[in-house]
């Protein structure tokens, strides 16, 4: 073991002196989390770790931690406090989100918008899953945390109350890394160093064991394997085979983006038709004739700065794709819901699966009924921008963001008249940019409740209640 710490101590990335806090007593933080169903691996009891080490080796523990907390090194503080400002989860999401809101080329050949919604999906599951089977062997061994040992070690930060063995940041840390190196291999190194940097910052604050450590990294290592073999079969390298119907009412164009959404596999739906909308009007119809007289006259000049500006924020990277998130952080903090892991990954985990399983069940949709836009139906429509290269019917926005803000409700009810009207106004800017018709949200609305309704109805049987 004196080896084990001794490399330890070598390969510690160091960074700057924290406040010192004592530790309180108060109530376990989820004492049945490890009970709660997992998505991806088959539950948390099947992951427990291997029993944690003797008495006399954990105080030999405590002894090398006494010395890390008291560690002057100018370098360890800032680490700590990156890594411990939110939910063991928060780094990893926002590193994603980064990318997104930066533009960068997340997989080759893909777009944000279909390869920034699985990878998002497929870290939040891997963190959920490796969060529950830590608390299974948390509560089941229920190793006290060092200060918990030593009541004159003075921590960096206040011990969470729940039991130290395995090391909830490692677990986490260490899937994440995982399922974010299979998605960029070349940054395989860079994902495990920092895992192993976020890991050590827990034992640099006094709050774990090195051992906790160590068996966190395992564990999390185990569920994102389990994460990845679900990846892989997940259909998203499915070839397109470049047939695109024609006819009247038909969308005309090359190379629609996500035409192989239809093959993908969602989580909780039945299959990406499940909640398939009904046939759009004939294109010729009254109905038609009307709708995209609304969406020709909208006024869009600048004297409507207002749902101008608010078109372009949706179409946005962060309108589009990772407002979710933000308020999410945003309310976990405000609510301290960030110093409780399960429920915080639990959050992550269901918006997640919400974007992955509406953008599916969307696509269905558009490349079922192949349905033309509204300026290929009246081509003098100006829009604000350029509209997306795929059919109109239904809306993805309207799907996606009812689906997300949907979730975000629920978790956060007394949000939720605020989240559902930006919801709603995510739609109705695709007809202000002059890109959708009314059907088109109308449609997308009524899917993204369903999707919604489905995983809420599966969270509400996951023992978290």
């Amino acid at each position: 073991m004196l080896i084990v710490k001794r490399r330890f101590c070598r390969s510690v990335i160091y960074l700057i002196a924290l406040p010192l806090f004592a530790q309180s007593s108060r109530q376990p933080i989820e004492p049945k989390a490890g009970s709660w169903k997992t998505w991806v691996i088959s539950s948390g009891k099947d992951f427990r770790v291997p029993p944690p080490p003797d008495a006399a080796t954990t105080a030999g523990e405590l002894k090398w931690l006494r010395d890390a907390v008291a560690e002057p090194n100018p370098y360890i503080a800032a680490s700590v406090q990156f890594w411990s400002a939110g939910s063991p989860g928060y780094r990893w999401m926002d590193l994603v989100t980064n990318r997104v809101l930066a533009g960068q080329q997340i997989l080759p050949g893909h777009t944000t918008l279909d390869s920034g919604a699985r990878i998002y999906a497929y870290l939040a599951l891997a963190m959920y899953d490796a969060t529950i089977a830590a608390w299974d062997s948390k509560y089941a061994y229920n190793r006290p945390r060092p200060s918990e040992l030593d009541p004159t070690l003075a921590t960096r930060l206040p011990t969470p109350r729940s039991p130290s063995y395995p090391s909830e940041h490692a677990a986490t840390a260490a899937a994440a890394a995982g399922v974010l190196a299979y998605f960029f291999p070349n940054e395989a190194d860079s994902f495990q160093s920092m895992a192993e940097e976020a890991g050590k910052t827990q034992l640099y604050a006094g709050l774990n064991f090195p051992t906790d450590y160590f068996a966190g990294l395992d564990l999390g290592k185990k569920v994102a394997a389990a994460v990845i073999e679900k990846a892989r079969a997940d259909g998203f390298d499915t070839v397109w085979d470049g047939k695109i119907p024609t006819g009247k009412c038909m969308w005309v164009g090359t190379n629609p983006g996500l035409v192989t959404g239809p093959f993908w596999k969602p989580f909780l739906l039945s299959s990406a038709s499940e909640f398939r909308p009904a046939p759009p009007p004939d294109c010729a119809s009254d109905i038609m004739q009307a709708q995209v007289a609304d969406v020709k006259n909208f006024p869009r000049g600048p004297a409507n700065f207002a749902t101008n500006e608010r078109a372009f924020y949706y179409q946005s990277a962060e309108g589009g794709q990772t407002f979710q998130y933000r308020y999410a952080n945003q309310w976990m903090a405000e609510d301290k819901l960030d110093q409780n892991p399960p429920r915080a990954a639990r959050v992550y985990a269901l918006l997640a699966a919400s974007v992955w399983d509406s953008l599916i069940a969307s696509q269905d949709g558009k490349f079922t009924y192949w349905y033309l836009r509204p300026f290929m139906l009246d081509p003098s429509i100006v829009t604000l921008f350029t509209t997306p290269n795929f059919p109109s019917y239904p809306s993805n926005h309207s799907t996606v963001s009812t689906a997300r803000c949907d979730i975000l409700a629920n978790l956060f009810p007394t949000r939720a008249d605020f989240i559902l009207a930006f919801g709603k106004a995510a739609g109705d800017s695709r007809i202000w940019a002059g890109i959708h018709y009314q059907i088109d949200n109308e449609a997308g609305v009524t899917l993204g409740h369903a999707v919604a309704k489905k995983i809420l109805d599966w969270a509400s049987r996951d023992g978290s209640q």
